[in-house]
């Protein structure tokens, strides 16, 4: 049912609108006796607990953690010709905007011998979190992907969620604009346990953590 806000005849200021206009809220605290069990068990029990809860929630679980990078290759070489010529217009352009983003070091001059330099430098390790489901998110890849590649961080990670249809794989257009964009690391797990297991890593299964992670997701 809509809502009908009758702002006639009032004076439309910032304090007044954001009293009165509905803002989207989050209620972090709902889901919080989810998610706190999930990231212990993964950072605990690693890549294993984060493909558990991948089969509990998606209902596949994928051969291995890790993409093979024959299967991002299959993908790219079945990409329809029309879509790969969309994503590679859409790799320039954001590519080209987060060049002209990238800020330069400089140096202020305060008095003669004492100056203040700021230096900017790249995050060393991303992960990029590319959600799954009902809908496909090549941009999703694209618009976390070039920024970190543009910024010069050294080692990229993609996570994106696997896919019953694909035999346990993330979407093969996320694995088609990986390889595009020379993303070898790419993982079949989504989620919170993804992002979990983006944070804590696994030793024993040679999963490294990441410094910083970055995409869109739900509350979870």
């Amino acid at each position: 049912m809509l809502r009908t806000i009758d702002l006639r005849g009032q004076q439309l200021r910032p304090a007044t609108l954001r009293r009165v206009l509905p803002r989207g809220g989050t209620d972090v605290n709902s889901v919080m006796g989810t998610v706190v069990p999930m990231v212990n068990k993964v950072r605990d029990e690693g890549a294993q607990a984060a493909l558990d809860y991948g089969e509990q929630f998606d209902g596949v679980r994928p051969p291995s953690l890790r993409v093979p990078e024959a299967e991002l290759q299959r993908a790219a070489d079945e990409l329809d010709p029309q879509v790969r010529a969309a994503i590679e217009a859409s790799i320039e352009r954001v590519r080209r905007v987060h060049a002209d983003q990238k800020p330069e070091s400089h140096t202020t001059q305060l008095a003669p011998g004492a100056t203040v330099t700021e230096v900017f430098r790249p995050i060393e390790r991303v992960g990029l979190y590319v959600p799954g489901g009902k809908a496909v998110y090549p941009s999703s890849v694209i618009m976390n992907t070039v920024p970190a590649q543009e910024a010069g961080a050294s080692s990229l990670v993609v996570a994106s969620p696997p896919q019953k249809e694909d035999g346990g794989l993330p979407h093969p257009t996320v694995l088609a604009t990986c390889h595009m964009l020379g993303v070898e690391e790419v993982w079949a797990v989504g989620g919170g346990q993804a992002v979990a297991l983006l944070a804590y890593g696994d030793a024993d299964e040679d999963v490294e953590p990441v410094d910083m992670i970055t995409g869109p997701g739900n509350i979870f």
